[in-house]
This record gives C-alpha cells, structure tokens and sequence, in this order.
C-alpha cells in the first residue's frame, strides 16, 4: 500500500524528531513523523528534562546549547511554558573539596568566555540556595540558564503544534532510492511513503535507520537509571549535582559510573541520577547502581536518608563516541539528514537541532557551525 508522502519523512518521535518536524513545519514544508512506538516512547519519555548549559565545556556542543536555550525561551512563549512545565530553575554545581572547587571555578571561567551565566557560590552561601544541602560542601557554582523541561509533554506540544502527520507503531524497514541513489520513499511495515528526504532522528536505534538506508551511524545505547522519592514538600530548589558529574559524561569506558544529581519535580517527587553504562540494550534493572545513586544523593542531601523511593526507570541514551551529535546531511545517501547521538544532552539541544535541519532542508544558512557535527566524521575512507 502507498500513502500519501510528504516533503519530509522524520523517523523518530522523541524529542529530537519533534523539533525536526516542528521547525520543518514551519520553514512551510510538509512533514510526516513515523515512530515505531509512540510519541516520547524512548529515551525521551526516560529521561528527567535536562536542558543545561553547566555541564558543557566551551565548543561546538556549548554553541549549539546556547543557541538552543535561547530556542527554548522561545517554545516556552509559544507552546506555554506552564503547558510543558519549562522551569527556569537553575543549576548548582557543587564541590566537596578545595581541590574540586578550584577545578569548577576555572571551568566556569572558561564558559563565562563562551557566553554562559556560571556564578560563584561561598560555602557559608549554599543554605541560602539549598537549606538541605550536606554541611561539608566547599563550595558551588550557580546557573542561572540551566532549565527543565517535561519532555513527554514538550514533543507531544512540538507535534501538536506544527500540525504534521505522525504515524506510530510503524517501523522503518527500507528505503526507495532512484537511479542516481537518492531517497524517494521510505518503506515502513505499514505503507510506502513518498517523499525527498528523510531526517533520522531515531535516538538508540538511528543507526539501524541509517544502515537500512545504506549508511553509517555509530550510535549505541548507554543504560541509565533513575531514582523517584515519595512526593515531598517542595526540598529541592535547583538541579543539584556534584562535580564530577561532568567528567563522567565525557568517559567511555564500560563500566558503570555513577555522579550524583538531584531536582524536584513539579508534582513533589524528587528524581535522582545520573548513571551511565554500555550493557547493550539489556533492561535489567541493577539493585547495584539504585544503591549507589540512593547513596550519591543522600551524599548532597542528608534529609533524603529518612525519604522513601517509591520507583525507579531505566532508559538508553543514543551515544556518540566522540560525545558530538551527529547533525547533517549524510555524504553516501542524497536525501538522508540525520539528527542523532546526542546521548543524554538531546532534550536540551532538540530545539537548535531541529532548528539546524529546517534551514538545511530549505537551502538556509543553520545558525550554528555544523561542520563539528558533520556526518562525514563517520566516514573514514572519504
């Protein structure tokens, strides 16, 4: 069965896909999203909303949250910012000793350079931002851009609002070239569907995508856990993480790595993270890294000792090797763009993503330098 195409098919309907699709909309081309689930069934409607400029060293990564928070202001004025639960929080940084603190303060320097808001916290100042913070602490930096969002209800908004087509539990399974090798439709388990080009913003399973398509993609999962309190009243003001938090992000190793970080949430719970592991897509749930990160955050928050946990989910972030998304049009396939491996940042930078990929597929100039981000890195023999 042939249904009717689209000027663009956006595989995906994670946050990432929604933005391709809702800038795309609004550059005036026609934009059929497919999903093999639903909307924010993967790692977006895993993951707790991060949209941070704190956790990013000055570059291209840095270039892209910045243009997209600006972005997300934006999104907040257009879709409602009560409607997606887009809080302007903060970020708070902070350190458990002199050492460590050194180490933040020059990073922040670094960034203040790049553009970004990074200020000072005295020890004997934290209760002031945090009354719940341990007593230990040396120091912290604050974030006055860092946000969250709820990201379920942000791509659904996204979708709602660009008025685009999404198909769900349909699943990519081919793609229709022309002679010359460029895309023409894509082939679902459902229909054909007609169209010139095609975004892959499948997440963990982009690669799958750009391989049936003839392309390369090294994007794979990288598990993580998330623990949630009891409803509480409200006893976390900002997004709280230690400084390690940073360093890890950037590891590739295997093993599991654990960095605690702690928010509130609008209904009262508290979300604790941050752990990161390569285990494939295997969803076992680790008694081991619920432990550790229980421990990190009563570590920042000695009152969360006496707080019950009442779940906890685990999710696959779409990592990179080199940490960069890749954000592009891919050099082997005419009419393939791919928006993917953002790995836990891609909620915060959707919106500069989508934003990128609108002006690419309509001939414009994208706001941010792509070329760090440039699809050809993947490709070693050109």
């Amino acid at each position: 069965m042939t249904e009717a195409g689209a000027d663009i098919v956006v595989v995906g309907a994670g946050m990432t896909g929604a933005a391709c699709a809702y800038y795309a909309a609004r550059a005036g081309l026609t934009v059929t999203v497919v999903d093999r689930a639903g909307v924010a069934s993967g790692t977006t409607g895993a993951g707790e909303g991060n949209i941070l400029l704190s956790d990013k060293a000055p570059g291209p990564e840095l270039s892209l949250a910045l243009h997209s928070a600006e972005l997300w202001d934006e999104l907040g004025e257009a879709l409602g910012k009560a409607q997606i639960e887009l809080e302007n929080k903060g970020g708070l940084v902070v350190a458990a000793s002199a050492t460590e603190l050194n180490a933040l303060k020059a990073f922040a320097e670094r960034q203040r350079a790049a553009g970004v808001d990074a200020r000072y916290v005295a020890s004997h100042e934290l209760p002031s931002y945090e009354p719940h913070l341990a007593s230990h602490l040396a120091g912290a930096m604050h974030y006055p851009q860092d946000m969250q969002v709820q990201p379920m209800l942000a791509a659904a908004h996204l979708l709602r609002t660009a008025g685009v087509t999404v198909l769900t539990g349909t699943r990519v399974v081919d793609f229709v070239r022309d002679a010359a090798g460029a895309i023409r439709g894509v082939r679902t388990d459902r229909a054909l569907l007609s169209t010139r080009a095609v975004v892959n913003a499948a997440g963990v399973w982009a690669g799958e995508v750009a391989a049936a398509a003839g392309a390369e993609l090294p994007v794979l999962p990288r598990r993580g856990f998330v623990l949630v309190t009891q409803p509480l009243p409200a006893l976390v003001r900002h997004k709280v993480y230690a400084a390690d938090y940073v360093a890890n992000v950037e590891r590739s190793t295997a093993d599991l790595q654990i960095s605690p970080v702690v928010e509130g949430t609008r209904a009262g719970t508290i979300l604790i993270g941050s752990s990161r592991e390569h285990v494939g897509f295997n969803p076992t749930m680790s008694l081991r890294a619920i432990r550790k990160l229980a421990a990190g955050a009563i570590g920042l928050f000695p009152i969360l000792g006496g707080v019950s946990a009442i779940r906890a989910y685990r999710g696959f972030r779409p990592y990179s090797p080199d940490h960069l998304p890749t954000i592009g049009a891919d050099p082997t396939v005419p009419g393939l763009y791919h928006a993917a491996g953002h790995e836990g940042a891609g909620i915060g930078l959707a919106p500069a993503t989508g934003h990128a990929i609108a002006a690419l597929l309509t001939g414009s100039c994208p706001h941010v330098d792509l070329r760090p981000f440039a699809p050809e890195r993947h490709y070693v023999h050109l």
